[in-house]
């Protein structure tokens, strides 16, 4: 047997006769689990970490909150939708404990890399999430309301014309008018 095989877990004492089966891939988190991740790291800087550092977990915390229920919209393998998830999962809650794990004295007045402390250096960590995240938030909403108007547009060439209707839009000029008054029979 390769040493391959026996990493991958087809060692000779749990070597079967016949097929081997697949290993099984984890299942991807879900919403709740995404959610409570960002809650849980939140918990932990709250109380421990400097105001710099809790109001800058807080946003990407809420940017997650809005943005894990949305994630569907991004598609399969996305690589905006694996952002999010490992912002939520690894990338937040490694950064903010790796700072937690430090004497607070040290972390927040110690130089540790390029004239900066532990404290400058996870605040600009916090940062680019937040940004990215925003970004990728960003994109998602945007995404939607491009939708919106090509439905908008289909409904005007739909309706709009046979009715006696028109949408506001590029092409009118101003504002739709109302409803015509109803006639009494």
């Amino acid at each position: 047997m390769s040493w391959w095989r026996r990493l991958l877990g087809g060692g000779r004492s749990g070597e079967r006769s016949g097929t081997e089966q697949p290993a099984a891939i984890p299942a991807p988190p879900t919403t709740e689990q995404i959610v409570t991740s960002v809650d849980a790291v939140m918990a932990r800087a709250t109380g421990r970490a400097p105001a710099a550092v809790t109001a800058r977990v807080q946003r990407v915390a809420e940017t997650v909150h809005e943005m894990a229920p949305r994630l569907d919209r991004l598609g399969a393998g996305s690589q905006q939708a694996h952002t999010v998830v490992a912002t939520a999962t690894s990338y937040l809650p490694e950064a903010v404990d790796a700072y937690l794990r430090l004497p607070r004295d040290f972390a927040d007045r110690r130089v540790v890399d390029r004239g900066k402390t532990s404290l400058m250096i996870l605040c600009d960590q916090l940062d680019l999430l937040g940004a990215t995240l925003d970004k990728i938030s960003d994109a998602v909403s945007r995404a939607d309301a491009v939708a919106l108007v090509a439905h908008g547009r289909f409904l005007e060439e739909k309706f709009g014309t046979s009715s006696g209707l028109a949408l506001p839009g590029p092409s009118s000029g101003g504002p739709t008018p109302g409803p015509a008054p109803l006639e009494a029979p």
